[in-house]
């Protein structure tokens, strides 16, 4: 009997699953009867499923193409935006990917994943999906000794402020009219969304803080209210600074 890549042999314990246990989903949540994707490449997928599985939600780690099918929304996590794009394209993944976000799902990116998601880097590279209207700055914030936590203001989530830990961290270097942000440092954009897409430069799933995987399944429970992969702007076309609280 044939198997395809990433199918369970019998009598085989994966060592990815060793690595990254199935979480006990919790029975009633604000996210009961979702199923969200983790890209689970590379990077720190195995917090986001935990995350998700404490709002009630049912997690899939996705490798393969075939395993985006059925899902309410999709997280792209943190790690190493440029190995992350080269096994996208190993795997086959880039183009389903981006034509689930212009789909309409909704689709959540921290860190790197923010990188992933933007129309473009300052750098030019790697390649991005484009399914946000941002420019994003890699390592804006230095290296990784140069990591650090802070209390963050994000009202869209309430008034208590976000633990926020910052990692080799990204800011929004540009932002579209269509972008909102929500969440400032140092000047620096560094959370955002756009109708179907969520982003954040630091790490939530981190802290046991849940309120913006909270605001992820919100908009998986109301769906997109547009799409977020218009055609990209014509060359030359001017892209605003994010200034903090502006749209």
């Amino acid at each position: 009997m044939s198997h395809r890549p990433g199918d369970a042999v019998p009598g085989v314990q994966r060592l990815d699953r060793i690595l990254s246990p199935e979480p006990a989903a919790a029975p009633r949540g604000a996210g009961a009867g979702l199923t969200v994707g983790v890209l689970a490449l590379q990077g720190d997928f195995r917090e986001h499923r935990l995350t998700l599985e404490r709002l009630g939600a049912g997690t899939r780690e996705i490798r393969r193409p075939h395993e985006l099918d059925g899902l309410d929304g999709l997280v792209l996590p943190g790690g190493e935006s440029t190995t992350i794009h080269k096994l996208m394209e190993i795997y086959g993944l880039s183009g389903p990917i981006r034509a689930f976000g212009r789909s309409g799902r909704p689709v959540y990116g921290t860190c790197a994943g923010l990188i992933t998601v933007a129309r473009e880097t300052v750098e030019g590279y790697p390649p991005t999906l484009g399914l946000m209207d941002i420019v994003a700055r890699r390592n804006a914030f230095g290296r990784q000794v140069a990591s650090f936590e802070t209390d963050l203001p994000v009202p869209a989530v309430g008034e208590r402020p976000v633990r926020a830990v910052f990692i080799r961290a990204p800011w929004i270097e540009s932002a579209g009219p269509g972008v909102e942000v929500l969440a400032s440092h140092e000047g620096h954009a560094v959370a955002a969304r756009e109708a179907n897409v969520l982003v954040t430069a630091f790490h939530p799933e981190l802290t046991g803080d849940t309120r913006l995987h909270e605001l992820f399944v919100t908009m998986m429970r109301r769906g997109a209210t547009g799409s977020a992969a218009a055609e990209p702007p014509r060359a030359g076309a001017r892209r605003q600074p994010a200034p903090a609280g502006t749209r």
